[in-house]
This record gives structure tokens, C-alpha cells and sequence, in this order.
């Protein structure tokens, strides 16, 4: 796992080793361990390298036999061995062990049509000296990120946004839109970013920028229209037998190997496909809080007791004060989910143990865990009820109504005149249309007129089944620009790499193929993932209820970090930056201290934003 960089000067002069060493050396967290330049011309790529794969032999920019295409990857290739002996065999000569030359021999063969071989996570560079063509890849999934800008002086590129503002041409100009989206959603899907010069690689897309110009293709989506006819048996088979390989092909690494483990479904059963593939006790770890209604170490403790595991747990009572400007920085653009400190912490305490760590991320996207799959299809099936009681809804004001009666009034009032993509939309909704357009003012105001979750149009009408669609909306927003993005930056904050069996491609795939009803069935998601672990779990973790992994951020907002919120959120330096109404940001903060309204992930999302403004643009 490693951080790039890339630059192009567009005036042809040549490329400015010393500005490619500071951007370079901004992603040094990401890789540790080495560092490394190529210079052509008016071309330059930087790599930071974190050795996991021939620690001796595998340092970029790497080349292919003649010179004349440079690489630069962030990433692991799994199927590489495959492919090193596949290419081999037709005359590629190979000078390393790593993983990620067999991308140089490829791209010789088959140009960007090499990213169809690739499995894996990774987000690279090539530059190809005698095209004069700069090419840029991100995984399928997103797993691996990649940020990009153009100026009239130059075409640049680096592994997180914080090392491409280094770039004296760059201008730290917010987009009112992706700070709309960040209010809306808690993130910033692709292409957009925080910076209206900068944009992000969306995930299974490439760039070509050759001579001068830029263009941005996709190569893959996961397709839920093309339904295998199979029986639970049959499918749970090929299911069990694509995770148990996901799972082997991750345990390649020349350095040391371990697993996060909170206890849930989904950790378990990768640990336990991990005690049966490794000759050696696996080494999990496992993070709780003081909160026993947050914690889940007792649960992870049963699974390491059922594994025979290596197992650590940290018990941490976060410093929010402390830890939370060093979180806001990492992500170097505003980052609503609050899940990203306990993720950071438990991060740092697992790379003093192991470089590589194995996780459980994925289960939820692919077997329809989350609740709010079967809370929308209830929905829709309530819905002509819902028209017909509508008029009889009584509405009173939103801070003196209780949660389920907000919901209800939402239910009655709201719902029925949505779409069923804008009714999916409100559930993953942080701060719905009608509290933004109370809070906003100045040139935000002015995005009302936009929606930040149009995308998901386009998403229902690519399949018919309604969970397919919710499954489908969360592959293309939540999952990669979100999730991925929280666990990328939290893990390589502290250069641990983190490999996700449960989405390998294939494994993606495969789910992506199953019918609904293999998903989700009497109102309960996973159903056949959980099915095939029976012989796998203990039953006390496959009978368990999802918990969500975070902090308890709600009672600590209205006890001991009130005063810091209030200190930041009402502070007369953020009331005047001219984004919020200061009335309605008032109101926010004590509707929540009061008990009256829960707006803990609101009230984060306008902490975050603050900090982030000071760390950055102050």
C-alpha cells in the first residue's frame, strides 16, 4: 500500500523535482517505508512506498524492460501470481516479485483494456513515454483512492487531496454544490470534491490525458439484471466457495498479517474462513468503550475463543478534543461519518502489531444488512395506506415532536409525494431539503435548486427489483464514497493496509447475481450469507442484532463536549463565514442539548465542517 503523485506541465518546461517532493512527501504516512521519483521532461511521478509484497525488490516508479513506461501504484493485484505465470509464458521478462508489475506487461499487450484482468484493489499511474499518455485507474470498487486537477499550466494527480495542494497553480476555492452534498449525504461522492478545481476518480473509471486533453471512461458495474437460476443450496455452495478464495488470495504478504474483529457477522465469518486457510493462529483485534451499549468486545472475544485466535483489544475512551482536528486533517475535506474516529483508533493500535490487517467491510452492501432496506420496502408497501391517511396527519412544529412522530409526519406528509429513488434518498439523508433550506444562506441558498441525490434516478432505472436498487444506489454512492473513503484514510493515517474479502469483484459479482429473496427473507437481511456460516460461527454471533461501530457522541454533545461544540459551531468566526443561518444553527444545537431532538449526526457534520475550515483554508 502506497501514496502517488503525478504532474504534468502543459508548457512543456520541465517538471519541478522540488514540487514533487513535497507532494510526495505529504502522502509519507501512506508509505512509510521507501520513496521514489521519475522525471521526463515536463512528466514527473512520486510514489511513497508501504513494503508488503518483496521488500527488497518491489520499489517504484517501476519500469517496464525497455524504459519507456513508468508506474506508480497504490494497491495489491490478488490474482497476480496467475497472471506473472500467464505472461511469462508469452515472453514478459520480470525483474521483481511484486504484485504490481504484471500491470506494465498487460498495459503492453492490451493497453487500458488490462484493467479487466486486474483483481484487486489499487489506484495507479502509468506513463507511457512513446503515446505521451498519462494513465490513471482506480479499482472497481473504490477501495483505493485517486484525485486529479487542470489548470491552464498543468495536468496533476496524487493519492489524497491534501498532497495536490501543494501545487502553487491550485486555488482553494470551496464548490458550493459538494458542500451541499457533504450536508445532504455526510460525504462527497465523485466526481466532485471540497475544491471546485480538484475532482476524484470515480471507482471502475480510467483517465487518459494525452495531448492535452482529458478523458474519463468507466470499464465496470456490478449488473443485478442478470439473476443466476439456482436453488439456496446451489447458490450457497458457489457463495461458500468464492468467500473461502477471497479469502486465501488476501493472506499473500511478506510482512505481518492480522484481522479486525468486532464480533459481528461479518468480521466472525472472515476470521473463521482465515483459521481455516492459515497453518498459524490468526491475529485479530478488536476495539470498545466504556459505553457497554457501544461496545462489542464481548462478542469479539467469543469469536477469538471459538478461532483460537492471537487476539488484542483496546479499550479507549476517546479524547474527542485531541483526536478529532488529527482525524479532520487526514481526510483534508470535510467527512461526516463519525464511525471514523473508533475506525482510526482501532487503525493505530493494530499497525503496532501487523502492517496488513483483513476486515469485514462489504456484507451489508452485498446481503442487504442494513435495516433500512427492509424499513424502505415496508414502506412501499405501506404506501398506498400512507395517500390515503395523509390528510388526517396532524402537523406541529419538527422541535416538539418526539423521533417516531418526525417519522410518522414524514411517513404522512412527505413520502407519498416522492419518487420511490427520493424516498430511498431521504433515508440516507443527513439534513433533508426542508431543515437545509432553513440552515442555509448566501451562495449555498442558491443549491436548493439542485439535488444531491438526482444520481439515484438514474440508478432505479437500471433494474427492476426494488432492494436490487437499493443495493445498486448504495454500490454507487455510500459504499465507495463513504465506507471505502473512511477506511482508506483511516488505516493508511498509520500505514496499515486493509483487504476486504467480502468485496472482491467477484465476490460482488456473485452477490450482485443472487435474488433478492437470497438476501433479504421474512424481514431479515443476509439471509443466505448467514445460512452458510452455521457451521462456520458460534450461534450467540449468527442470532446477534447488527450494531453499528460508533461512539456516543449523542449524550457526550449534550454533556462533556458541549461547551467545545458550542465553542466551534456557534462561534462567532464559523456563524460568520456566511454559509448557516445563525438562528438555525442556534436552534440545532439546543433542540439536542435539551433532549428535545436527537441531532447528533447534524450537529457532527457542522463540527467537522468548522474544523476542517480552520485546518485548511483559515
Amino acid at each position: 500500500m502506497c501514496g502517488i503523485v503525478g504532474r504534468v506541465e502543459k508548457s512543456g518546461r520541465p517538471a519541478d523535482p522540488g514540487l514533487l517532493a513535497r507532494m510526495t512527501r505529504r502522502l509519507a504516512h501512506r508509505g512509510p517505508d521507501a520513496e521514489g521519483f521519475h522525471l521526463d521532461g515536463p512528466v514527473g511521478l512520486g510514489h511513497r512506498r508501504l513494503s508488503v509484497i518483496d521488500l527488497a525488490g518491489g520499489g517504484q516508479p517501476m519500469a517496464n524492460e525497455t524504459g519507456r513506461l513508468q508506474l506508480v501504484v497504490n494497491g495489491e493485484i490478488y490474482n497476480f501470481q496467475a497472471l506473472r505465470r500467464e505472461l511469462a509464458g508469452r515472453g514478459h521478462r520480470f525483474r521483481s516479485q511484486t504484485d504490481s508489475e504484471v500491470i506494465l506487461h498487460l498495459y503492453e499487450e492490451a493497453g487500458p483494456d488490462c484493467l479487466r484482468r486486474l483483481r484487486g484493489m489499487f489506484a495507479f499511474a502509468l506513463w507511457d513515454q512513446d503515446r505521451r499518455r498519462l494513465f490513471l485507474a482506480r479499482d472497481r470498487i473504490g477501495k483505493k483512492p485517486l484525485v486529479y486537477a487542470e489548470t491552464p499550466e498543468s495536468f496533476s494527480f496524487a493519492s489524497e487531496l491534501q498532497a495536490l495542494l501543494e501545487a502553487p497553480d491550485l486555488k482553494k476555492e470551496i464548490d458550493p454544490a459538494a458542500l451541499d452534498d457533504f450536508l445532504t449525504l455526510q460525504y462527497i461522492p465523485s466526481p466532485r470534491s471540497i475544491f471546485a478545481g480538484i475532482r476524484k476518480l470515480p471507482p471502475a473509471h480510467y483517465l487518459l490525458y494525452e495531448e492535452g486533453r482529458t478523458r474519463v471512461e468507466p470499464y465496470w458495474s456490478p449488473d443485478f439484471n442478470r439473476k443466476l437460476k439456482v436453488d439456496a443450496d446451489e447458490a450457497g455452495q458457489l457463495l461458500l466457495n468464492k468467500l473461502a478464495e477471497a479469502v486465501q488470495i488476501r493472506l499473500v504478504s511478506d510482512v505481518p498479517l492480522g484481522a479486525f474483529l468486532s464480533g459481528g457477522l461479518d468480521s466472525s465469518a472472515v476470521v473463521g474462513l482465515m483459521s481455516l486457510a492459515s497453518p498459524r493462529p490468526v491475529r485479530t483485534f478488536s476495539i470498545g468503550f466504556s459505553e457497554e451499549s457501544y461496545s462489542e468486545l464481548k462478542y469479539a472475544a467469543l469469536a477469538a475463543r471459538a478461532f483460537r485466535t492471537e487476539h488484542r483489544e483496546f479499550m479507549v475512551r476517546p479524547d474527542i478534543v485531541e483526536i478529532l482536528p488529527e482525524v479532520v486533517r487526514h481526510y483534508s475535506e470535510p467527512f461526516g461519518d463519525s464511525s471514523a474516529i473508533p475506525t482510526f483508533y482501532l487503525a493505530r493500535e493494530t499497525r503496532k502489531h501487523v502492517t496488513v490487517a483483513l476486515s469485514g467491510d462489504g456484507g451489508d452492501e452485498n446481503f442487504a444488512g442494513y435495516p433500512r432496506y427492509r424499513q424502505a420496502l415496508e414502506l412501499e408497501r405501506l404506501l398506498p395506506l400512507l395517500r390515503w391517511a395523509a390528510p388526517l396527519a396532524a402537523r406541529r412544529g419538527d422541535a416538539l415532536r418526539r423521533g417516531w412522530q418526525r417519522k410518522l409526519d414524514w411517513a404522512l406528509g412527505e413520502a407519498p409525494r416522492l419518487t420511490p429513488a427520493g424516498r430511498y434518498g431521504r433515508w440516507i439523508t443527513v439534513f433533508p431539503a426542508d431543515q437545509r433550506e432553513r440552515l442555509y444562506r448566501g451562495r449555498l441558498r442558491e443549491q436548493l435548486a439542485r439535488n444531491a441525490l438526482d444520481r439515484l434516478e438514474a440508478v432505479w432505472a437500471r433494474t427492476g427489483d426494488r432492494l436490487d436498487r437499493m443495493l445498486d444506489a448504495d454500490f454507487q454512492l455510500y459504499l465507495p464514497d463513504c465506507l471505502q473513503v473512511k477506511m482508506d484514510i483511516a488505516s493508511m493515517a498509520h500505514g496499515l493496509e486493509v483487504r476486504s474479502p467480502l468485496l472482491d469483484q467477484e465476490v460482488v459479482e456473485l452477490a450482485a447475481s443472487l435474488p433478492a429473496g437470497l438476501k433479504l427473507r421474512r424481514g431479515a437481511g443476509k439471509y443466505l450469507f448467514r445460512r452458510e456460516m452455521r457451521e462456520l460461527l458460534p450461534p450467540e454471533i449468527l442470532k446477534r442484532r447488527k450494531m453499528g461501530f460508533g461512539i456516543p457522541l449523542s449524550p457526550w454533545f449534550r454533556r462533556e463536549l458541549k461547551d467545545y461544540l458550542a465553542g466551534h459551531i456557534l462561534d462567532r468566526r464559523a456563524l460568520g463565514r456566511g454559509y448557516f443561518e445563525p438562528e438555525a444553527v442556534r436552534r440545532l444545537f439546543e433542540e439536542h442539548v435539551s433532549g428535545r431532538v436527537d441531532h447528533t449526526s447534524r450537529l457532527y457534520l457542522l463540527l467537522v465542517l468548522e474544523l476542517w475550515h480552520r485546518l485548511y483554508l483559515d
